[in-house]
C-alpha cells in the first residue's frame, strides 16, 4: 500500500501489541478487545490502504468505523471524544489478529469520500504552506519584540534566583505552590515558555524526601547558568546560542528545519540511516498531548526523538509503532548533544526482531549519560537501552539489575511493574526507557525475539 504523505509502501506490520499501543487509555484498550470479535461486526472490509465495518451499539443504526492504514488515522460515527475509539480499536485487533476474517474488496462510497477527503486536505496544507509568503520586515519587527520581553523577563528571573539564595533554600520548604507560579507566569508573560516550565517543576523538589535540598540547588545553577549564558549569546559559538534558544522557548519550525537542510549548508546535521522505533510514549500537559517517539540508526546507532503535538480533543499524527523500522532521513535540530529531530524522507516500513544494539551494562549506560550532560548540562530526558537486566522488587521500588549487580530504579509514575515481571519471567531481558538522571521510565521490551510496548497512555 502507498502512503500518499511519504510516498512509501506500508506492509502488514499489525499485531496486537502494536496496535495496543495506540490505545489512548487503558478503559479503551479492554473494551477494544471486547470488541475484537468478527461476529460483532458486519459490512467488513479491507483494502491496500483502508479497513473498515460497522459495529451495532446502542443507538437504532450501526456505527461505521474506517481506519485509513497509511498512516494510521481514524473516523467512527460513534460520539466518542477518544482517539482511537474503541469500535476502531476493536476493528483494528481483529485486523492484526484475525486478517483472514475480513475479506479485502473494493472501499464503500462512505470510506472512499473520506480517503479523498483526508487526501484533498493534505494537499491544501502543502500546497498553503509553499505558497504563504515571508514577511522579512515584520517576521523581523515580531523578533526584536520578542527578544525585548525575553530580556526583560530573565532579568526578573535573575532577581528572583538571588533572592532564593540569599534567603536560604530551608525558607523555599514554607513557600506555597503560588510562590512558584508567580515567577513561572512572569515568564510566560515574557514569551519563555521552556523557562516557565522549568521554575513550576520545582515547586515540588522541596517536599521530594531525602536528599531535595541538593536537587533543588542543581536545578537553581542549571536555571542560573541558562539565564547567564542566554544574555552573554553574543559572544557564544552558533551551537550554544541555538540551544540556549531552545531552552528558553524560541521554536524552531519543522518547516523552517527542513528548509535550512535544503540548503546544504552544513549549519544542521542530516542523517540518513535505516531507524528503528524503539519507544513512544504520550504525554497530556494541561490541554496538549505531546507524542514522542524514540529511534535508533541501525548503522550509526543515533538517538533521535521525533515530537508532534495535539489538543487533548484531536487525534494524535501515528508518527510510528514500536517494533518497526524504516529506511529514512532525519534532519536535527540544531544545539549542544542534538537529539530531536524532524522527519525529511522515509520508505518501506517493516517489522524488525533482531537483537537492538544498546548498552551491555548499567554502568556504560549512565557513562554515556554523563558525556551526554557534559555537553549539554539542561538536557532533561535520555534514551536508555539496556541489554540484558533484570526486574526485581526492592521494598515497595521495582527496579532492574544487570549481571554485574548495578541497579537502577523505576520512575514512580511507570505503573506497569507486575507486567514487567510477567513477560520476563525471571530472565534477564532488553529493555528501553527514557533516564531522567535518577529513575528509569520503561518504555519497551524486548524478550524471545518480541519488541512489546509497555506504555499505557494516560
Amino acid at each position: 500500500m502507498l502512503d500518499p504523505l511519504f510516498g512509501f509502501k506500508m506492509p502488514s506490520v499489525w499485531t496486537t501489541e502494536k496496535v495496543l499501543a495506540l490505545s489512548p487509555d487503558a478503559s479503551s484498550s479492554k473494551s477494544g478487545q471486547q470488541l475484537a470479535n468478527a461476529q460483532k461486526w458486519g459490512a467488513l472490509g479491507h483494502s491496500e490502504v483502508a479497513l473498515w465495518g460497522e459495529c451495532q451499539g446502542s443507538g437504532k443504526s450501526p456505527y461505521r468505523t474506517q481506519i485509513d492504514l497509511t498512516e494510521p488515522a481514524f473516523r467512527c460515527s460513534c460520539p466518542s471524544r477518544k482517539f482511537p475509539c474503541k469500535h476502531a480499536l476493536g476493528l483494528f485487533l481483529i485486523f492484526a489478529g484475525q486478517s483472514g476474517a475480513i475479506p479485502e474488496s473494493e472501499p464503500p462510497d462512505w470510506v472512499r469520500e473520506w480517503l479523498e477527503k483526508r487526501s484533498q486536505t493534505s494537499q491544501k496544507k502543502q500546497e498553503s504552506k509553499a505558497e504563504k509568503p515571508i514577511d522579512p520586515v515584520a517576521q523581523a519587527k515580531r523578533i526584536a519584540q520578542r527578544e525585548a520581553k525575553v530580556t526583560a523577563g530573565l532579568a526578573e528571573m535573575r532577581l528572583f534566583l538571588r533572592d532564593v539564595v540569599r534567603q536560604g533554600l530551608a525558607t523555599v520548604q514554607t513557600q506555597p505552590y503560588s510562590y512558584w507560579d508567580r515567577a513561572a507566569a512572569r515568564l510566560v508573560d515574557a514569551q519563555a515558555p521552556v523557562l516557565a516550565k522549568r521554575i513550576r517543576s520545582m515547586a515540588s523538589i522541596p517536599h521530594s524526601g531525602q536528599g531535595w535540598a541538593d536537587r533543588l540547588l542543581t536545578e537553581l545553577g542549571k536555571l542560573h547558568l541558562l539565564v547567564e549564558g542566554y544574555q552573554r549569546r553574543d559572544k557564544l559559538p552558533e551551537t550554544l546560542q541555538a540551544e540556549l534558544r531552545s531552552q528558553i522557548g524560541w521554536t524552531l519550525k519543522q518547516d523552517e528545519l527542513l528548509g535550512i537542510a535544503e540548503q546544504s549548508d552544513g549549519t544542521v546535521e542530516v542523517c540518513e540511516d535505516c531507524w528503528r522505533v524503539l519507544g513512544r510514549r504520550v504525554i497530556t500537559e494541561e490541554d496538549l498531548q505531546v507524542q514522542r517517539v524514540w529511534l535508533q540508526g541501525k548503522e550509526s546507532k543515533r538517538s533521535a526523538l521525533l515530537l508532534n503535538f495535539a489538543h487533548r480533543s484531536q487525534a494524535l499524527e501515528c508518527l510510528a509503532v514500536p517494533g518497526t523500522q524504516w529506511q529514512g532521513t532525519l534532519v536535527f535540530y540544531p544545539g549542544l548533544y542534538p537529539i530531536r529531530a524532524a522527519l525529511k524522507h522515509r520508505e518501506q516500513s517493516t517489522a524488525w526482531t533482531e537483537p537492538k544494539a544498546g548498552h551491555p551494562s548499567i554502568e556504560a549506560a549512565i557513562a554515556q549519560y554523563g558525556i551526554a550532560m557534559a555537553q549539554n548540562p539542561w538536557l532533561e530526558t535520555f534514551p536508555m537501552l539496556l541489554t540484558a537486566v533484570m526486574p526485581y522488587w526492592e521494598g515497595k521500588t521495582c527496579c532492574l539489575a544487570d549481571g554485574a549487580g548495578a541497579r537502577v530504579g523505576l520512575d514512580s509514575g511507570f505503573k506497569q511493574e507486575w507486567m514487567l515481571m510477567a513477560l520476563s519471567g525471571g530472565h534477564p531481558v532488553q529493555i528501553f526507557g527514557e533516564w531522567n538522571g535518577s529513575t528509569l521510565m520503561p518504555l519497551s521490551l524486548g524478550v524471545q525475539g518480541r519488541w512489546i510496548s509497555l506504555e499505557v497512555p494516560s
